[in-house]
């Protein structure tokens, strides 16, 4: 085993031979898709450099998401301060979504083989003044740039802080640990919606960038304390061509662009359209929908991580079945928010959605992860941002948007509902390749330093 500049690592159970090493991972690959017993995952304990690592990453996490969440109660402001259409509002979220893609695949591999403290750190740096910045722009045109460099940083961030936890945990566990990673963004993410409802009727939209701006300039100082988990070296980078080889990875991708188009036009066109259509105040959308989101996505994102370890240990693709399933029995509680006239109706049923579809993203990365070599993390987290991002997470808003503009908001988000089921049916495909071909793909054995990689 190798740490992070191609020197020797010791690991707990000692050094071994490169024929023991290849031995092993053998006979790991051989029996890792035969069923275990269904037992409850081992007791989730931490280690004090695993609580440093999850804290940190996770209290960036919630910065980040603060950031990109301010945006939506605060539409109607910036609507009517710009005089924008809504067709025009879906660019901020598309611009921002657009640089995030592009950036994500040159970021990832920078973390690939490089300190991957310091590239979450200049990420931070970055989406920080950006976000400072967007208190002082006067133009639409202007507002949008500051968007795109929100993105560039946040690009930097994810692949690399991901890796990192995976790096930390062992296989078993991932999925909890990346759960409680997406955490701090659901918590992040909440808390800007709220920030920027209260905020922005208060003292109007420019004063809550400053408000989450502030913080990332902070943390990026604690990140650069942080030691690098353990992974193979620089040699063993994976080559692009090699990841897209694999079919239940690039079928993956397409599932999460559908998932992306619905679950970023959600968040885009939440808030304004409980404003529109179901009589709520920009604090009542912030502060009454807000926390019944958080409880519930919070609640479903440790339940989603817990379940999909759970299912791991009978079946390699289960915690793909977590995710799919998730998407699939949140489906009916969006229509029915959708429809709903009833103000304590839509929050019940965002509520119950919320938590099912929350059940994603902590799996989501464990899989990933598990199908790819630890110098291969940050690069196909990248692969996979770029993709989704790019494709669903522009299309989803625009569509919607459009759709808003030509008929009604309603129609938009029903379509967006259909997408999301579309994309959780695809899961399923997915599980059909990790079944046939293995949760590790031959076409990458030769970058796997030991088994598990």
């Amino acid at each position: 085993m190798y740490n992070q500049e191609g020197s020797v690592a010791r690991w707990p159970n000692g050094s071994v031979s490169q024929d023991q090493v290849a031995h092993r991972r053998r006979n790991a690959l051989s029996v890792s898709s035969k069923p275990n017993s269904l037992t409850l995952p081992k007791s989730f304990s931490l280690t004090s450099y695993q609580y440093r690592l999850l804290a940190v990453l996770a209290l960036i996490n919630f910065v980040n998401f603060a950031d990109r969440q301010a945006i939506p109660p605060l539409v109607p402001l910036i609507r009517d301060e710009f005089g924008l259409s809504s067709t025009q509002i879906s660019y901020l979220q598309v611009v921002l979504q657009a640089v995030l893609a592009l950036a994500s695949v040159p970021c990832g591999f920078l973390a690939d083989r490089f300190n991957r403290s310091r590239v979450i750190a200049g990420g931070v740096v970055l989406w920080s003044f950006a976000t400072i910045f967007t208190s002082h722009v006067h133009t639409f045109v202007m507002l949008l740039l500051a968007r795109a460099f929100v993105g560039i940083g946040e690009a930097a961030y994810a692949p690399a802080a991901q890796s990192m936890i995976s790096g930390g945990f062992p296989q078993e566990d991932r999925a909890r640990a990346q759960s409680i990673f997406a955490a701090g963004m659901l918590i992040g993410g909440t808390v800007g919606q709220a920030i920027g409802g209260v905020m922005g009727q208060w003292l109007g939209w420019r004063p809550t960038f400053y408000a989450i701006g502030i913080p990332g300039l902070l943390l990026s100082f604690v990140i650069l304390g942080l030691a690098e988990p353990p992974r193979g070296p620089r040699c063993e980078v994976v080559p692009l061509t090699r990841l897209l080889r694999v079919p239940a990875f690039v079928t993956l991708i397409i599932s999460g662009v559908m998932i992306t188009f619905a679950s970023v036009a959600f968040i885009t066109w939440g808030t304004d359209f409980v404003v529109r259509y179901k009589d709520f105040s920009l604090k009542e959308a912030g502060v009454s929908l807000g926390p019944a989101l958080l409880v519930s996505a919070l609640l479903g994102v440790l339940a989603g991580g817990f379940l999909a370890d759970l299912l791991h240990k009978r079946f390699p693709s289960g915690r793909i079945v977590t995710v799919a399933c998730g998407f699939l029995i949140a489906a009916p509680f969006v229509l029915w928010a959708i429809v709903s006239e009833e103000k304590h109706q839509v929050i019940g049923a965002f509520f119950i959605a919320g938590f099912f579809m929350s059940w994603y993203h902590g799996p989501l990365t464990a899989v990933i992860h598990d199908m790819m070599p630890r110098r291969a993390h940050a690069s196909s987290v990248g692969v996979y941002m770029f993709a989704t991002q790019l494709f669903g997470g522009i299309l989803g808003p625009y569509v919607v948007g459009r759709l808003d503009d030509l008929a009604d908001l309603i129609l938009g988000l029903q379509v967006a509902v259909v997408v999301m089921v579309g994309g959780a049916l695809l899961m399923f495909l997915v599980m059909y390749f990790i079944r046939r071909d293995g949760l590790c793909h031959p076409e990458l054995d030769a970058f796997r330093i030991e088994p598990g990689d």
